[in-house]
């Protein structure tokens, strides 16, 4: 996947805004991110296509994709990443990188293959409350 990541000023969550699981997690960050640190996108938005070139077409395949200052982090490492960044009691969740990707993965696609029948679909991507709105990109 191609990226921006050059001088990005905050750190983007791409997420699928129709799954259930996914804006989940989003509101989980947003509740958590106290230092306003995240930004987030849809990957069915304008962003996700500009940044994320080689994003498969079918949404089945979509991973959550985080882009940080040290470039694309995708499947278990992008939400891995995220919890790393928020600090404090979230860091726990990051050790889960102690487990050898090679492993984390599989389980990771298993659940994202998964996620409408498991979790859910919405029929729109989420819509930002007014105080939310400057954190979401298009």
């Amino acid at each position: 996947m191609a990226s921006e990541s050059r001088d990005i000023e905050h750190p983007i969550v791409f997420f699928d805004g129709v799954c259930a699981m996914c804006n989940r997690f989003v509101d989980l960050v947003l509740r958590a991110d106290k230092r306003d640190t995240f930004r987030f996108a849809p990957l069915q938005g304008e962003t996700a296509r500009r940044v994320l070139a080689d994003l498969p077409p079918d949404p089945e395949r979509w991973s959550m994709v985080y882009l940080d200052e040290r470039g694309l982090h995708d499947q278990s490492d992008a939400s891995l990443e995220v919890y790393r960044r928020l600090g404090g009691a979230w860091r726990l969740l990051a050790a889960a990188r102690l487990i050898p990707r090679r492993l984390r993965d599989p389980l990771y696609r298993v659940i994202a293959r998964n996620r409408y029948r498991w979790f859910g679909r919405r029929d729109s991507c989420r819509v930002p409350t007014e105080q939310e709105r400057r954190r979401f990109l298009p």
